[in-house]
């Protein structure tokens, strides 16, 4: 193993990050301009199309975020006349939401979102590797003095309700 100096170690990690946060912003910026949407309002559309109809609260363990949260996202995407929300026959407090026609043809022209990716890439790996990763970014939430910040949803004003445990 070749011998690396702390401050390249450092410095490698700032690059990475400045990575993350580039391809974000790209994707991101992207999916608004081709489509109009955030980048969470994108990523539900695609989520809902693999899976319509789709409960509310699947929609939101699928997306790693609090229904509430997901509830506000397509409220937005109704408004726009890209989803449908009806009512479940056997049981009236659950909610099924599918894309409209409109929607169907915005999925399939639009970009790949990286919320999207990032959950499918972390979702491949071991749960060793993820509980590594899980406390490496604790720590860096950490020395930013963040803890106590609500986690938006990636570059988008929409704040994430904190995560429920299985």
């Amino acid at each position: 193993m070749k011998k690396t100096s702390k401050g390249t170690v450092v410095a490698e990690i700032i690059d990475n990050l400045r990575r993350v946060f580039q391809a974000v912003n790209e994707y991101s910026k992207k999916a608004e301009k081709e489509t109009g949407l955030t980048g969470p309002q994108l990523w539900a559309i695609k989520v809902i199309a693999d899976s319509a109809p789709i409960k509310v609260s699947e929609l939101a363990r699928r997306m790693y975020l609090h229904p509430a949260t997901v509830v506000g996202i397509v409220d937005r995407l109704e408004g726009r006349g890209l989803v449908s929300r009806t009512r479940s026959q056997e049981d009236r407090r659950v909610v099924d939401v599918e894309l409209t026609e409109q929607g169907k043809e915005l999925v399939a022209q639009s970009p790949e979102v990286a919320q999207g990716m990032l959950v499918r890439g972390l979702e491949t790996l071991e749960r060793p590797q993820l509980m590594r990763m899980a406390a490496d970014l604790e720590q860096l939430v950490a020395i930013l003095g963040a803890q106590e910040l609500p986690p938006k949803l990636l570059l988008s004003p929409e704040v994430n309700l904190p995560a429920e445990e299985e």
